[in-house]
């Protein structure tokens, strides 16, 4: 049975991470010689690869880090401290430069499309967004948890797609105050959730963590 408590908790930690709100002052800078039509391609195009790329990292997370002999506990570790950067990042509503660089935005200018990089990868289902699905999913080993995992992800797809269908709109009600306010919210719940990440990892490495005296 599925968990409303437990899928909005899952919905805010990982729609926190992708941030659309903050992915659309770049949105609006690369579209904007682009017509209206193309500007809602790009933006379905996005959205539809933002979920699929959070769906392979949830079902193919696991092979991967067996492929190269990772522990689970090693890589909440190093998850939790790619999120914290990017999480720190937010705070102070600084560009995170994990994501994507100044030289990837003033290439993608001259590319035909966009959507997928590097809006979808790695701006939104980037590094701590796809480290977030993969440890969550290992914190959780059950169907219902699957289920739930695949709900959560379709909604930030859809969340991506509608603030990106909305940039101009949002862009004007926000400003860039209300925008970096959001921002630096999502930056403490993701800082919350890396301390997770790293503390549990660490209790499984050295079990005294997690039963102190």
């Amino acid at each position: 049975m599925l968990d409303f408590d437990e899928y909005i908790k899952l919905l805010a930690g990982l729609l926190s991470v992708v941030d659309p709100i903050g992915a659309i002052p770049l949105f609006i800078s690369l579209t904007e010689h682009r017509s209206s039509e193309e500007r809602r391609r790009i933006a379905c195009v996005c959205a539809l690869s933002v979920g699929t790329a959070l769906m392979i990292a949830h079902t193919g997370g696991n092979f991967w880090l067996k492929f190269f002999g990772i522990g689970i506990p090693s890589f909440q570790i190093a998850g939790g401290i790619v999120v914290m950067f990017m999480g720190i990042s937010m705070v102070k509503a600084s560009h995170d430069r994990s994501r994507n660089t100044p030289e990837e935005r003033v290439e993608s200018v001259d590319k035909e499309s966009i959507a997928v990089v590097p809006m979808a990868i790695p701006l939104l289902s980037g590094p701590g967004a796809m480290s977030t699905v993969i440890v969550n999913h290992n914190l959780n080993p059950s169907w219902n948890y699957d289920v739930l995992a695949v709900c959560v992800i379709a909604t930030v797809a859809l969340a991506v797609l509608l603030c990106l269908l909305m940039a101009e709109k949002i862009a004007d009600w926000l400003g860039t105050t209300g925008m970096n306010v959001i921002t630096r919210v999502f930056g403490l719940i993701i800082l919350s959730i890396s301390v997770e990440f790293i503390t549990k990892g660490l209790a499984v490495i050295f079990p005294i963590l997690g039963h102190p005296a």
